[in-house]
């Protein structure tokens, strides 16, 4: 029974996150070090601390975290990897691609900062809350319009995934 209000509550947590990265002109408040507003038609830095200030120590690598994430268990995690791709509507996600072809999506905890757009390819180091969880088809086509997908890979999306995610409290992006 519990499992069932854990799943019900993840798509909740699913469609508010949808709902928040949304929204045409949010107002994100920032904390941390070098955080500029994005919606003002101001860039943010291409590196630095970006949410709450975090630490490099500790971090596992990330193909090394996905062994630990599972996906009944929430746990606080602090992982570093490659930056594969950032959301492009705000700044509101990245994923980092694993070698076993698998990817981990890191979301801003609750939509409180943005990430630079162009972070494609740089390393981050994350740290959060980390879950295993079955993404809703609806959330997974938000998530592709926000990476700039053609209308063609969006309506290809028929079926919910199952996918590793870190709600990260902060990053630093190098």
């Amino acid at each position: 029974m519990s499992k069932r209000f854990f799943s019900i509550g993840m798509i909740v947590l699913g469609m508010a996150i949808f709902a928040a990265c949304s929204g045409e002109s949010a107002n994100h408040e920032h904390t941390g070090q070098a955080q500029i507003q994005q919606n003002a038609g101001e860039t943010l830095p291409s590196t630095g601390n970006f949410g709450e200030v975090i630490t490099k120590e500790n971090a596992l690598v990330a193909e090394l975290a996905l062994d630990q994430i599972t996906d009944d268990t929430t746990f606080g995690l602090k992982l570093t990897g490659t930056i594969h791709e950032v959301c492009q509507h705000s700044g509101c996600w990245l994923t980092i691609e694993m070698k076993n072809g698998e990817e981990l999506m890191v979301n801003m905890l609750d939509h409180a900062y943005e990430v630079p757009k162009d972070a494609a390819g740089k390393t981050v180091w994350a740290e959060g809350i980390a879950i295993r969880e079955l993404i809703p088809v609806e959330m997974l086509k938000h998530y592709a319009e926000d990476a700039g997908k053609s209308q063609e890979e969006i309506d290809s999306i028929t079926e919910p995934e199952w996918k590793y995610t870190l709600d990260a409290k902060g990053v630093i992006i190098e």
